[in-house]
């Protein structure tokens, strides 16, 4: 079993922990976080160490990591954290649920993690950084870009382009044929039937343009 640290200390490191370990192969050896961000000294019986003395405890000869960081600031928080991790030598890992269904071989970047129920058919292709929460569709010849965060049930139809730095919400559906602009948001339940300029925010059926840019949401 290959020895991982998991950044992150919320809700999405400890259910990463769970598929990492009984699905992915990987034994999680500690967390780790900022220590600025640091409350505590463990977290399910895993030590957590500070990023910045993560090296010395476990180095990157020894130990690939995985970000699991959310959407903060529409998944900026997380790249931050791939950066960083990249330039401290750590190899970032790639995890595919075994119980998803992916046609062909699957072209993904690292610190990708992909849940159950997902159906990604032939063609498509993953971004680094990205995930991709449970039972989404992503169609033929979709690509997904880089920082992405797909809620669940998300329908992406053939053909689709996610540019890099995009949120889709739950149950959101995209046409066929469309692009999503880098850093939009794309609200749960929205229907998306035209192209997306960068920087927006759709919601509705079918969706209609927010005045509030993307970057100017604050809770996201």
């Amino acid at each position: 079993m290959k020895k991982l640290v998991i950044f992150g200390t919320g809700d999405f490191a400890r259910v990463a922990k769970v598929y990492l370990e009984e699905d992915g192969g990987y034994h999680v050896a500690a967390f780790t976080a900022h220590e600025k961000y640091i409350t505590a000294t463990e977290l399910l019986g895993r030590h957590i160490v500070p990023f910045e003395l993560l090296a010395q405890q476990y180095p990157p000869s020894e130990y690939a990591m995985f970000a699991a960081i959310g959407f903060s600031r529409l998944n900026r928080a997380r790249a931050e954290v791939y950066d960083a991790a990249k330039a401290a030598g750590y190899e970032l890992v790639r995890y595919v649920c075994s119980k998803a269904v992916v046609w062909g071989d699957l072209t993904a970047g690292d610190n990708v993690f992909v849940f159950e129920n997902n159906v990604i058919q032939p063609y498509a292709t993953i971004g680094y950084d990205t995930i991709l929460w449970s039972g989404n569709h992503i169609g033929h010849d979709a690509r997904i870009g880089n920082h992405c965060f797909l809620s669940s049930h998300v329908v992406v139809s053939g053909h689709v382009t996610v540019e890099d730095h995009c949120f889709i919400g739950v149950n959101a559906t995209i046409r066929d044929g469309i692009t999503i602009g880098a850093g939009s948001v794309i609200g749960a339940g929205a229907v998306i039937t035209k192209h997306v300029a960068p920087g927006s925010v759709m919601k509705g059926i079918p969706a209609e343009l927010s005045p509030v840019p993307s970057h100017r949401l604050k809770a996201i």
